[in-house]
C-alpha cells in the first residue's frame, strides 16, 4: 500500500480550515490501508523539503488552503521532487488563487463573469468606484475572507475605516440572486449544490458552523440552468486545466429578470475544502455515492506530478 504524506496547516488565514482537513484526510487513508504520516507546514521550508527526503512519501495529499499551499508554491518544490500530489499542477493553482486573473481567462472562454476590477482603498474613497450595491474580496484569499458587500455609503464608510491605504481588493458588481457551486472530479460534473445560508451570506462563519447553511443537493433549477451550471463549470476546470477535483462557484440571478434567469460565474476553488462540512465530499456522496474514505483514496490513486 502507498505512503502517503497529508501536508496540512500552511501559513495562510486559513490556516485552521486546512487543519481539520488535513486531519480528516488522514484518518480516512489510514482506515482505508494506506501508510499515512502527517505533516505541519511552517514557515521552515528546509525541514519540510528534508522531511520529503527522510520520509520518501509516494505520494502528498495536498490538503493546505490559500497562499503559498493552494497557489502553485508546494506544487512546484513538490515537481522539482519528482513526487506525486493529489490536486491541481502548479498553474492551474496559480492561476486559480489569483481571481482577476482567473476571471480574465474565464471571459475569455465564453463564461459570464461580474463585472469588475482591481481596485485600490484611494480609488474607493475618491468615488472611483462601481454602482452600490457591489462585492469587495481579497484577489488572493478563499473561503470567503475578507469580503465586504458594499450596499450604501455606510458601508462603504466602515469598510474604509478599517481598510489598510495600501490594500487593493477585487471589485465586483453584486449580483442578487441564488449562490450555486458545482463540483468536478476526475473532468466530470458531479452535481450542483445551492447554499442556502441562514443569514447573510456564505461567509466564513456560515461555511464552517454547523447549521448555519443549508446545502441543496442537488440543487433544484430549471433543468436547462442546471445543466449550464454544470457545463460552465467543466469548462473552466479544463480551460485553467485543473487536476483531480475542483469546485466552481456561481451566482444565479433570478430576479431582476425572473423569466430570463442569469448564471454568473464568481470563482473556482482548485483545492476544495475537505472537512465534514466542506461542499465537495458532500456532493460526491450524494451524486455519486462516493464515501468520504472513498474521495480521499480516488485523489490518491490519480496523484501525478508537473501538470
Amino acid at each position: 500500500m502507498k505512503k502517503v504524506m497529508v501536508v496540512m496547516g500552511g501559513l495562510s488565514s486559513e490556516r485552521s480550515i486546512s487543519l481539520i482537513s488535513g486531519s480528516g484526510v488522514a484518518e480516512a487513508l489510514k482506515a482505508t490501508g494506506y501508510d499515512v504520516i502527517t505533516y505541519d507546514l511552517t514557515a521552515d521550508i528546509k525541514d519540510f523539503v528534508d522531511t520529503l527526503y527522510q520520509e520518501k512519501p509516494d505520494v502528498v495529499f495536498n490538503a493546505l488552503h490559500g497562499r503559498y499551499g493552494e497557489d502553485g508554491c508546494i506544487q512546484g518544490v513538490l515537481n522539482l521532487m519528482g513526487i506525486p500530489y493529489t490536486h491541481s499542477g502548479v498553474m492551474a493553482s496559480s492561476i486559480g488563487m489569483n481571481k482577476e486573473m482567473t476571471r480574465r481567462i474565464i471571459r475569455e472562454a465564453g463564461i459570464a463573469v461580474a463585472e469588475g476590477r482591481i481596485v485600490s482603498v484611494a480609488d474607493i474613497r475618491e468615488n472611483r468606484d462601481l454602482p452600490m450595491p457591489y462585492v469587495l474580496k481579497p484577489n488572493d484569499e478563499g473561503s470567503s475572507l475578507g469580503v465586504s458587500i458594499i450596499r450604501t455609503s455606510a458601508d462603504k464608510e466602515n469598510f474604509l475605516k478599517t481598510a489598510s491605504p495600501d490594500k487593493k481588493m477585487l471589485m465586483e458588481a453584486y449580483i442578487p440572486g441564488r449562490e450555486l457551486s458545482v463540483v468536478i472530479l476526475d473532468d466530470e460534473a458531479i452535481g450542483v449544490v445551492e447554499i442556502i445560508p441562514q443569514k447573510g451570506y456564505y461567509d466564513f462563519n456560515n461555511k464552517y458552523t454547523a447549521g448555519a447553511a443549508e446545502h441543496v443537493i442537488p440543487a433544484q433549477l430549471p433543468k436547462d440552468v442546471y445543466d449550464l451550471a454544470m457545463a460552465e463549470a467543466l469548462k473552466a476546470h479544463r480551460v485553467l486545466m485543473c487536476n483531480g477535483t475542483s469546485r466552481s462557484d456561481f451566482r444565479l440571478d433570478d430576479e431582476t429578470e425572473p423569466e430570463h434567469p442569469r448564471l454568473v460565474f464568481l470563482e473556482i476553488n482548485t483545492n476544495p475544502g475537505m472537512t465534514q462540512l466542506s461542499l465537495v465530499p458532500e456532493v460526491v456522496r450524494v451524486c455519486r455515492g462516493l464515501s468520504y474514505q472513498d474521495l480521499v483514496a480516488r485523489l490518491v490513486e490519480e496523484a501525478s506530478c508537473g501538470k
